[in-house]
């Protein structure tokens, strides 16, 4: 399959160019410049500033303008200037602080509680709560009297106390974000919560982030000068922006002028940092709708039959009912979800084995279970879902009942998973040869550098029959077709060469033609690298097409098994004979097309 050189939108063109934005948004640009430009003459203050901040001429006191003082002196004789740009380097060395400590431990507790959730949660929430409920500046000034009027340390305990808000904002948006496809890809293709929340939670968050840090500035900003309004953070002769203010404001019915000076400055920078702040997330969502891109409260299912068998011993050996050579066993398993009504068992005691080199298909309209039963088999079940009762092995080992932490060594290089959505599958941040490399490092067992990654990442695409590798490489999801999307979630799936492959619709969104070439894809999986195959489907002309055996599902329960051939050509369920009388069909009846 070729690759198709796509013609860069306007939109993709803006993605890329983050300028482009910006020109289109006169405000958002108005104020980064003002931001970045009081930030960068105050940091070159010994460069611009026309005299010393504490020198004094009180014959020129109160002087407006002039071309040796260019926005006049306050009541000592002071340059207001030189004092402004001075000044301004304790009150932002104060709001960098605070901004530091406010994103850093609220984005911490955030993502942490948001994803983990359970006691994790619980106990992160209650911290929070507590934060929430103490008097942010009461401590302030207890931490100024212990650090003898320190600006470090009083912004520093700002930011602090301020960072529950913004971790309570950043918890409700990673749980609705943990929900999506691409994280559960990255769960089925190994990668820990840790890697997981750094790499596919923290970007899809960082609109908000930028949103809030821009309007905490603002108010870390108020907060710093109202201190130096106080004589206290900074204290006199040393020039801060709440200093000049509490100077201007004793000779304001002298000369209103200065107040307007200090006051206008600290007002303009607070008014930018808000502005900015909307104009970034703005951005944000542009790049977000450029790239195409709440969880369920916990609730106990009752447990079934105790997995380590009636005589309380663990059973470390698969059922004398499975097959010597099948790769899987499933063994009277059911599954049951939650719900307000009560528990609903949606799969019902079902079992099946599945050889090496075999597709086997698991067939049935939507809603018989077959769907949950794949996922279940990765530990991917939502969370008031729960394996009721039965067993499934994997190689001779025991899968079904593992603790996370064991699960996450076996997807991927054990049992991969193939969704029937590439494009929610995929992380719409980043490259696909980004994902790709992410995935190979995991669990790919490549020894080596970039360029052993890079090479493996060649050949995973190659594998599935895609040509000018780099140029995919490079792109982003949004810029490839579904068919190829498809065909480099396969490759994702077979970067940890997986024992068992599970399939679930991987055609359903594609038309006949790539319809086709997946299928031929998948079958050539099987006979080069002798992978088993399960294939998720309620399309029983893929099932004719493409598999071995076959089990059909109603209601969470299997009607009938056996070969392909006999299925279709001696079926013995009425379900199975319903089944297939209802495919589409183009065989001529009485002259007409049926």
């Amino acid at each position: 399959m070729t690759a198709v050189r796509l013609l860069p939108t306007a939109r993709s063109r803006a993605r890329a160019n983050p300028l482009a934005g910006l020109r289109r948004r006169p405000v958002t640009a108005a104020s980064s410049l003002v931001v970045a430009g009081v930030c960068l003459a105050v940091l070159a203050a010994p460069l611009l500033a026309p005299h010393p901040p504490l020198e004094q001429d009180l014959t020129s006191a109160l002087t407006g303008p002039s071309g040796h003082h260019l926005l006049g002196t306050d009541g000592l004789g002071r340059d207001v200037l030189s004092r402004l740009l001075y000044g301004g380097r304790p009150a932002l060395l104060g709001v960098g602080l605070a901004v530091l400590v406010y994103a850093v431990v609220g984005m911490t507790l955030g993502v942490v509680a948001g994803y983990l959730r359970g006691w994790t949660d619980r106990v992160i929430v209650s911290i929070l709560d507590v934060l929430l409920s103490v008097p942010a500046i009461i401590v302030t000034l207890a931490v100024l009297a212990i650090f003898h009027q320190s600006n470090i340390a009083a912004m520093l305990t700002i930011g602090f106390f301020a960072s529950a808000n913004l971790a309570r904002i950043i918890r409700s948006s990673c749980i609705a974000l943990r929900e999506e496809l691409f994280v559960d890809a990255a769960k089925v293709s190994g990668l820990g919560p840790a890697r997981i929340m750094v790499r596919h939670i923290l970007p899809g968050l960082v609109g908000q982030l930028l949103v809030q840090v821009c309007l905490f500035a603002g108010i870390a900003l108020a907060i710093q000068t109202g201190l130096g309004f106080l004589g206290l953070a900074t204290p006199a002769p040393a020039p801060s922006w709440g200093g000049m203010v509490g100077d201007a404001a004793q000779v304001m019915q002298q000369d209103p002028y200065l107040l307007l000076v200090s006051g206008g400055l600290i007002g303009v920078m607070t008014i930018s940092f808000g502005l900015l702040g909307d104009g970034l997330r703005d951005l944000e969502e542009d790049r977000r709708r450029a790239t195409g891109g709440g969880s369920p409260r916990p609730v106990r299912v009752p447990a079934g039959p105790d997995p380590e068998g009636p005589s309380g011993e663990s059973s470390d050996v698969p059922p004398d009912s499975q097959s010597d050579d099948a790769v899987l066993a499933v063994r009277d398993y059911s599954i049951a979800f939650a719900t307000a009504q009560g528990t609903r068992v949606v799969v019902d005691s079902v079992g099946f084995t599945v050889r090496p080199g075999e597709i086997f298909g698991l067939v049935g309209e939507s809603g018989s279970g077959k769907t949950v039963t794949g996922l279940s088999l990765l530990g991917l079940l939502p969370a008031n879902g729960a394996v009721t009762g039965g067993s499934a092995w994997l190689a001779g080992r025991r899968i079904s009942g593992l603790p996370e932490k064991e699960l996450r060594h076996l997807r991927g290089s054990e049992i991969a998973l193939v969704s029937q959505e590439p494009m929610m599958a995929l992380d719409p941040y980043f490259t696909i040869g980004s994902q790709l490399s992410e995935i190979v490092r995991r669990i790919g067992g490549v020894s080596g550098g970039k360029e052993a990654v890079r090479q493996r990442v060649h050949e995973l695409l190659t594998s599935v029959h895609l040509r000018e590798t780099d140029d995919v490489a490079r792109r982003h999801p949004h810029e490839l077709s579904g068919g190829m999307l498809q065909r480099i979630a396969i490759a994702m799936a077979l970067a940890g060469s997986p024992k068992v492959l599970i399939a679930d619709e991987p055609t359903t969104a594609l038309d006949v033609t790539v319809q086709a070439g997946i299928l031929d894809l998948l079958r050539s999986l099987r006979d080069e690298r002798g992978t088993a195959i399960i294939l998720i489907t309620h399309d029983l002309g893929v099932v004719a097409d493409t598999c071995d055996r076959a089990i059909v599902m109603e209601q969470g329960r299997i009607v009938e098994e056996g070969a392909v051939e006999d299925i279709f050509y001696r079926p013995r369920h009425p379900y199975t004979t319903r089944l297939i009388q209802s495919t589409p069909s183009i065989a001529p009846i009485e002259g007409r097309i049926a």
